[in-house]
């Protein structure tokens, strides 16, 4: 390992931790514990959905991480087989079977991986499908200011969706089963991720609110429901408003309380992608990002963008700010290229602080927080004449699923800092390019016990270049270890994966990816009619 990489990384960090310390940073960190939050009346177990990842969690040795930032201190001690190690500890994979016999499923299977550059890590991700009505839905959300919103919105905006589709029959039979107190009906088949957590404390809450949600839903007399696009711009909004709402409730546990603010002062934004059949749809609000993967039929790939970033590079998030507020503050609502100089993403959950009041800010502080032990930062950004300035209404996208689109890819905003869109598909193709290289073809050979030691042998072999296992972390390894030309450079690699956790977020993000692989011949069995 050369001591040039490493030196130039902690020095060139050092030289401006000063800034990211002292400078104008829009929030403090959370260190708070984890909340969770259990939907166990709500979700149930299903045979269709089987997971293929180890069980538990990756828990990193001391060796590997580092929070001294003296040059003495600061070893580069990961070997390639440990760089494996860290960068596979966050990966799933997931194979989706049909759900109903009757419906063949579009999507094949999903790979997803996770690596930290916040502590605790920021980002957060869910799949889950709907067991009252159809269709599997893939989120990644982007937390700042903490995690605490990212955390809420994971485990919530997919209830939000499916209740937003459900017939009124449905509708009547889950208020029926809560007026009587009987057991609700399973609305989701959560399929979890390592290092997933949940909480039973904030559970009544929230059902709570989404009880008052559906309330309102059956009172329209929508005998089908929603349609998609209706129903993830309703959950959107709803969730972020019940979050809002939920902090000025006078509440008397403090534990409630206590998370409650530290969501509404926190933020996320988030990408959600509805998958039914041929009919995909994608709700995006801030700054994540989903692409297709295309494949023609000469055999050349393309990338179908299905999100725009929501952000001061937008021009039509300009217009809409500036349609949105006095044209006297057509100079101050966009400054050093952010929300009001302090917040990068223009829509988000939560960041209440863009959103009330100075007055509604200050009379929710004032009930008796211990806002410097919650880490919430109060602040008032300069020229905040005409809230809110921030919103969570998505932006909805409707692609109809062609035999060509092959894979999604929805990633945090950590990864397309570090990847264009292109080379996010040039990746994905390569890897299972070297996937389909490394398959044993078992069926023109026989299958024995010495056929299977040599192929062991040459995995063993091969030992640093063996193939990723998983498309995700193939994006994360090039995404933090390429170099000025893209290619693989393993000790930068290395180097970026052992930066203290005082430094680490000065180089990377929070980078959460996962790729849903699209069955082209049930696509293709759709457009002839069988």
């Amino acid at each position: 390992m050369s001591s040039t990489v490493s030196y130039w990384i902690l020095t060139s960090a050092r030289s401006c931790i000063a800034t990211l310390q002292g400078g104008r940073h829009l929030y403090s960190r959370c260190v708070s514990k984890r909340y969770q939050s259990t939907w166990n009346l709500l979700s149930s177990a299903s045979p269709a959905l089987q997971n293929s990842s180890p069980a538990g969690t990756f828990t990193l040795q001391k060796a590997y991480r580092h929070t001294s930032t003296e040059e003495e201190d600061f070893h580069l001690q990961l070997s390639p087989e440990q760089v494996n190690e860290v960068l596979r500890a966050g990966e799933s994979a997931h194979k989706i079977f049909d759900l109903d016999s009757r419906v063949p499923n579009s999507v094949l299977r999903f790979e997803s991986n996770q690596l930290a550059a916040n502590s605790p890590v920021e980002d957060r991700r869910g799949v889950a499908s709907c067991l009252q009505t159809r269709g599997l839905m893939f989120g990644i959300f982007d937390g700042h200011g903490g995690h605490a919103c990212a955390q809420a919105v994971s485990e919530r905006l997919f209830y939000y969706v499916a209740v937003s589709l459900m017939s009124h029959q449905t509708l009547e039979q889950m208020e029926e089963a809560m007026e009587n107190m009987k057991p609700l009906l399973p609305i989701l088949q959560w399929l979890k991720h390592p290092g997933d957590s949940i909480y039973k404390d904030v559970t009544s809450v929230h059902l709570d609110h989404l009880r008052v949600y559906w309330q309102e839903l059956l009172d329209l007399h929508m005998e089908m429901g929603l349609s998609i696009e209706e129903a993830l711009m309703y959950s959107f909004q709803r969730l972020d408003s019940d979050i809002s709402l939920e902090v000025q409730a006078p509440l008397e546990d403090e534990v409630t309380k206590n998370l409650s603010l530290q969501v509404a002062f926190s933020g996320a934004t988030a990408c959600l992608a509805h998958v039914d059949g041929v009919h995909l749809h994608v709700a995006n609000a801030g700054d994540c990002r989903a692409i297709l993967g295309v494949q023609e039929d000469n055999g050349m790939w393309s990338c179908l963008p299905l999100t725009h970033d929501h952000n001061a590079w937008n021009e039509a998030e300009l217009s809409r700010l500036k349609r949105e507020h006095p044209e006297s503050e057509d100079r101050t609502v966009i400054m050093d290229d952010r929300l009001l100089g302090v917040l990068m993403p223009c829509r988000a959950f939560g960041d209440v602080q863009l959103k009330w009041s100075k007055e509604l800010q200050r009379s929710v502080l004032e009930r008796g927080f211990d806002t410097e032990a919650l880490n919430i930062y109060q602040f008032t950004p300069s020229h905040y004449y005409t809230p809110p300035y921030l919103t969570a209404k998505p932006e909805i996208t409707y692609h109809r699923l062609r035999p060509q689109d092959k894979f999604l890819v929805l990633a945090s905003d950590g990864l397309w800092d570090m990847l264009g869109n292109e080379d996010v598909v040039r990746l994905v193709v390569g890897y299972l390019s070297e996937i389909g290289r490394h398959k044993p073809d078992l069926a023109q050979r026989p299958t024995n016990l010495g056929l299977m030691q040599s192929l062991l042998l040459q995995r063993k072999a091969s030992g640093l270049h063996a193939a990723d296992r998983n498309a995700a972390t193939h994006l994360i390894r090039h995404a933090i270890g390429s170099n000025e030309y893209g290619e693989m450079d393993p000790e930068r690699l290395a180097a970026m994966l052992t930066l203290p956790e005082d430094l680490a977020r000065m180089y990377r993000d929070d980078m959460t990816v996962t790729v849903v692989y699209f069955n082209s011949e049930t696509i293709d069995a759709y457009y002839k009619g069988d």
